[in-house]
């Protein structure tokens, strides 16, 4: 499969909605938090939609990088959100595209038998409950693996780009991690702006990024950040490790760092050590040092469906799988082998 042109999801021959919704459905899930090994496909109870969420039929669902650190419990900060002992939702996913089912009390806005795509926990799975807020119409010209995989990634790349780092036309950007999920997004983002990108990624994924608007591109084994030809306007540095001092080093003197994500740094707080440190020193720079969680919205998600359907974005897929490939999607995920991201179909 060529990983830069997304695969058509061929809609289904009857709506969803004139069909009576199973009350067990087939669905990812983990029960205890680990490695690949917790994964299993079975079937659960299917939830009803309560006040303000509808129930989605899913067409496609798009694996994330949190689906890595939610199936692992890592870094164990963050389980005070999403359970201490064991996980609160045993399904995976959040990302989705479908078509609304049934609604709950109080939803305006999406009626039964609207497409639209978004986020809701469990997404890995027939059927979904999300919340209405969290869904935007997918626009007719989008496909629902399209969709499907726009809005954690695409919204994370979207608010890295242009609210925290507010790259502008001729700027020079450096994207450090630019072959993933929201690098990917985040290389077209930037040259979409009308930015100077440089891209850094595996040598082979250069031409895979290259193709999506970087004009220069290094690989990450070889090449330190100090000699990339900076300095930097921007650096959005995507699940990185990079000391903070050295990407100081490579902007200007009134750039902005953005950090999405984290890695390393132990299985405490991961890299949020980093985030930490910029937070501390923000007050205190003429540099714009920031890190960010993204908020899930359906204004966001209409946003990025379209840039999508005029063409200024597109989704990079490695494959489409369906359910029971989802646990060696993940390994594939954690081994940084993926172009672009993973779509499944339930």
């Amino acid at each position: 499969m060529n990983p830069s042109t997304p695969t058509p999801a061929n809609p289904p021959s009857a709506s969803a909605a004139t069909q009576p919704a199973p009350t067990r459905v087939r669905a990812v899930t983990r029960r205890s938090y680990g490695g690949v090994d917790q994964v299993r496909v079975e079937h659960v109870d299917r939830r009803d939609p309560g006040p303000g969420e509808v129930l989605v039929a899913v067409r496609a669902a798009g694996l994330d990088r949190g689906a890595l650190h939610l199936l692992t419990g890592t870094p164990y900060a963050a389980r005070a959100a999403f359970g201490l002992r064991r996980p609160r939702q045993p399904v995976l996913g959040l990302e989705l595209a479908g078509e609304v089912v049934a609604l709950g009390p109080g939803v305006t806005g999406p009626a039964i038998g609207d497409r639209v795509f978004g986020t809701a926990p469990g997404a890995f799975a027939e059927y979904a409950v999300a919340r209405a807020d969290q869904l935007a119409p997918t626009p007719a010209g989008v496909d629902d693996v399209q969709a499907a995989t726009l809005s954690i990634s695409g919204g994370t790349a979207l608010e890295a780009v242009q609210r925290y780092a507010r790259v502008e036309a001729g700027q020079r950007v450096l994207v450090l991690g630019a072959s993933g999920g929201v690098g990917s997004f985040a290389v077209q983002v930037a040259a979409h702006l009308g930015a100077e990108v440089t891209a850094v990624c595996s040598a082979a994924k250069a031409d895979l990024v290259r193709d999506l608007g970087a004009r220069h591109v290094a690989d990450y084994r070889t090449t330190p950040v100090a000699d990339l030809d900076g300095p930097f306007d921007a650096i959005i540095d995507i699940a990185g490790n990079r000391p903070v001092r050295e990407l100081r080093r490579a902007l200007t003197p009134t750039g902005a760092l953005v950090i999405v994500g984290g890695e390393g740094g132990g299985r405490w707080l991961g890299g949020l050590h980093r985030n930490l440190a910029v937070s501390a020193l923000d007050p205190f720079s003429r540099q714009h040092l920031s890190w960010f969680v993204t908020r899930q919205s359906g204004e966001l998600s209409a946003r990025l469906g379209a840039l999508v359907e005029t063409g200024a974005i597109r989704p990079v897929l490695d494959r489409v799988v369906g359910l029971d490939g989802v646990a060696d999607a993940l390994e594939a995920m954690e081994r940084g082998t993926l172009r672009g991201k993973v779509a499944v179909r339930p």
